[in-house]
C-alpha cells in the first residue's frame, strides 16, 4: 500500500486542506463581518475556531497513532472540520450567537489535522531514504498555503463576497479527504490495550523528557509567537511606512515567497544542517529581521520580510526532521498534533500581545518580537544544556 501512495498524492491532499485552511480564518472573518455588521463578533469567531486547538490536537493525535487506519480518521477529521465551517457560515444571524461560536469551537477542535495529523503519517507513505526530500516537501505545501491562501481569500472575497470565499475553503478541504483516506494503514494499537488517557500522558512524558524534541518543541512554539506580533505588526507597517495597510499582506507574501524559495533549495540538498541547529538558527534568523523591520525603512522593512522567511522556512522543515527522528512510531501522530496545538496557541498569545503595544508603538512591538524570537533560540539552548533523559 504505501509503495502504490506516492508522495504526490500525499503532497496534493496535504497542499488543498491547508491552502483551504488559511483561506479559511479570514474569510469566516470577513464572512462574520459582513454578515453581522459586528468586528467583535467576528473576530470572536474566529478565536473560536483556533482555540480549541490546544485541546484537539493532543487527543486526535492519541486517536490517530491507535488507528489502525489513520488516513480514515484524519478524512474524517477533515470532513468535520470542513462541515463545522459550513455550519457556522449558514448559522450566521440565523443562529444565537453564542451557539454560532460554540459550533466554531467544536470545528475547531479537528484543525490540527490538517497540519500535525497530515505530516504524522509522512513516514509511512514514502521510504526511509526518501524521508528528508519528503520532509521539505511537505513544509512547502504550508508555505504555498500561506502564500496562496490569504491571496485567494482577498481576489475570492472581491468576486464571490466572504460568504462564497468560505464555502470555496469548505471546497479545498473536502477535495484532501480522497488523498487522506488513502494513506498507508498504520500499526494499529499498542500491544497492553492502555487507555487513551494514558497515551496521552505519554505523548507530554515523551516531548518532555527527549531532549531533542523538547528543545525544538520550546523554540517553535517561542519563535511562533514572534510570528504571530510580525502578523499583528503588519498592517501598520503597510500603513505606516509603505503607503497602505493593505501592503502589510504584500510584507507577508514575500516572507511566504522567501520560505518557499529557502525550502525547495532544502528539498534539494537535505541534510545541509543538522535540524537541531536549524531550528534554533532559524529563530535567530527571523530575530534578525524583526530587529530590521523596527528601523521602520522602508526598503529595510521589505528585506526583513524576506530575511524572516529564510528563517522560518528551514526551521519548519528542521521541526519536522526532529519530530519524525525522535518520536516513537506509536506517539508519532500525537507528538505532531500536540505539537501544531501549542504553536497555534503561542502564534495567538503573540498576536494578542502585539496589537496592544503596536498601536502605542510600532517599532516598540517589532523589538519585543525580536527579542521574543531570539529568546527562543536562547531556551532552546537552555533545554540542550539541561541535564536529565535524553
Amino acid at each position: 500500500m504505501a509503495k502504490r501512495y506516492a508522495v504526490r498524492c500525499y503532497l496534493a491532499g496535504a497542499a488543498l486542506a491547508r491552502a483551504g485552511d488559511e483561506m479559511s480564518g479570514p474569510t469566516l472573518l470577513l464572512a462574520g463581518l459582513t454578515i453581522t455588521g459586528s468586528a467583535v463578533e467576528a473576530s470572536w469567531l474566529l478565536a473560536g475556531i483556533t482555540v480549541s486547538a490546544a485541546v484537539g490536537g493532543p487527543l486526535l493525535g492519541a486517536f490517530l497513532d491507535r488507528a489502525a487506519r489513520p488516513g480514515r480518521l484524519l478524512a474524517g477529521a477533515l470532513a468535520f472540520y470542513g462541515a463545522g465551517l459550513a455550519v457556522v457560515l449558514v448559522g450566521l444571524d440565523r443562529l444565537p450567537l453564542a451557539l454560532t461560536i460554540s459550533i466554531a469551537v467544536l470545528a475547531g477542535l479537528f484543525g490540527p489535522a490538517v497540519s500535525g495529523g497530515w505530516t504524522a503519517q509522512l513516514p509511512r507513505a514514502v521510504t526511509p531514504a526518501g524521508l528528508p526530500r519528503a520532509n521539505a516537501l511537505d513544509a512547502m505545501t504550508f508555505n504555498l498555503a500561506s502564500l496562496l491562501g490569504p491571496a485567494l481569500a482577498g481576489g475570492l472575497v472581491q468576486l464571490l463576497g466572504a460568504p462564497g470565499a468560505v464555502v470555496v475553503a469548505v471546497v479545498l478541504i473536502g477535495l484532501a479527504m480522497p488523498m487522506a483516506w488513502r494513506l498507508p494503514p498504520g500499526p494499529g494499537p499498542a500491544p497492553g490495550g492502555a487507555s487513551v488517557v494514558a497515551d496521552l500522558a505519554a505523548g507530554i512524558r515523551c516531548i518532555a523528557r527527549t531532549r531533542p524534541l523538547a528543545r525544538a518543541t520550546l523554540t517553535s512554539v517561542i519563535s511562533c509567537a514572534a510570528q504571530g506580533m510580525l502578523v499583528a505588526c503588519a498592517p501598520l507597517l503597510g500603513e505606516r511606512v509603505l503607503g497602505g495597510a493593505g501592503h502589510g499582506a504584500m510584507l507577508l507574501s514575500c516572507t511566504a515567497v522567501s520560505a518557499l524559495a529557502t525550502n525547495a533549495v532544502l528539498a534539494r540538498r537535505p541534510g545541509v544542517l543538522a535540524p537541531d541547529t536549524l531550528v534554533c538558527c532559524g529563530a535567530l534568523v527571523q530575530g534578525a529581521a524583526l530587529l530590521l523591520a523596527a528601523t521602520v525603512h522602508p526598503a529595510l522593512v521589505i528585506a526583513a520580510a524576506f530575511i524572516a522567511g529564510a528563517g522560518e522556512g528551514p526551521q519548519l522543515t528542521a521541526l519536522f526532521a526532529v519530530r519524525h527522528r525522535e518520536a516513537p512510531e506509536h506517539l508519532r501522530g500525537q507528538i505532531f498534533t500536540t505539537g501544531a496545538s501549542l504553536k497555534i496557541t503561542g502564534f495567538a498569545v503573540g498576536a494578542a500581545v502585539a496589537g496592544p503595544v503596536a498601536t502605542w508603538s510600532l517599532p516598540a512591538a517589532l523589538l519585543t518580537a525580536a527579542g521574543v524570537a531570539v529568546g527562543a533560540a536562547v531556551a532552546g539552548g537552555a533545554v540542550l544544556s539541561r541535564g536529565g533523559a535524553r
